[in-house]
């Protein structure tokens, strides 16, 4: 699974957003990390009691509520509160694996990360998200808005950035449906759903919603 969404935010969003960025109160990254993914990582969060974050944590989950593909391809169960991320000159964050359980006093099983750039990529030199798949890297800098989907089982590491400021909220999404493989067949036949909704009859939407639906009460944990 990889997967990037365009206009998850509106740029009412993402200005507000910005603004409320700018004068948040941050601490080091290395507080939400586990041990070992702690000795890589070299950036600046959010602070989880700042007011920035109140203000801005609800708009975010609402804006993946509402957006469609977002809900077909992560399947969501539990979504963790957002970690808004910065990264000023020189930071970085090492090759690593998220933790496979997120959260206190909550604690949810991250099947699918998320990354949401906030941040024009004309704002920043460097900063990509890169993606180890089995065969080969990813290199993701998207449009501020935009978001990217992957497991939670892929390595992955964010490039230093050497211009500039990279902002970005990150999501983990425990899924109803775990193994990915899964989650990709029934994103597959959801897309395919949409696209010729048009072109066939009533009886053959009937049939491949039928399919859909079955496929997903088979493996779905709720």
């Amino acid at each position: 699974m990889l997967i990037q969404i365009p206009n998850v935010l509106t740029k009412d969003e993402i200005d507000f957003a910005l603004r409320e960025l700018k004068q948040g109160a941050y601490e080091d990254g290395k507080v939400s990390a586990g041990e070992i993914a702690g000795q890589v990582k070299q950036n600046l969060q959010l602070k989880r009691d700042a007011e920035a974050m109140k203000k801005i944590a609800p708009m975010l989950l609402d804006a993946l509520k509402r957006n469609a593909e977002f809900q077909a391809a992560a399947l969501p169960l539990k979504i963790r509160d957002p970690l808004l991320n910065r990264y000023d000159v020189g930071m970085t964050y090492g090759l690593h694996v998220d933790n496979a359980l997120m959260g206190e006093p909550a604690t949810i099983r991250t099947d699918v990360s998320a990354t949401l750039f906030l941040s024009s990529p004309q704002d920043y030199d460097g900063g990509e998200l890169v993606i180890q798949e089995i065969s080969a890297q990813r290199r993701i800098k998207l449009p501020a808005g935009c978001m990217v989907l992957y497991a939670s089982t892929n390595s992955h590491r964010v490039e230093p950035v050497t211009r500039g400021t990279r902002l970005a909220a990150i999501f983990w999404v425990q899924s109803m449906v775990r193994d990915e493989t899964r989650r990709d067949i029934l994103f597959d036949l959801n897309q395919i759903m949409d696209s010729v909704d048009k072109k066939i009859d009533a009886a053959e939407k009937m049939a491949l919603a039928s399919i859909y639906h079955n496929l997903l009460r088979q493996w779905t944990e709720t």
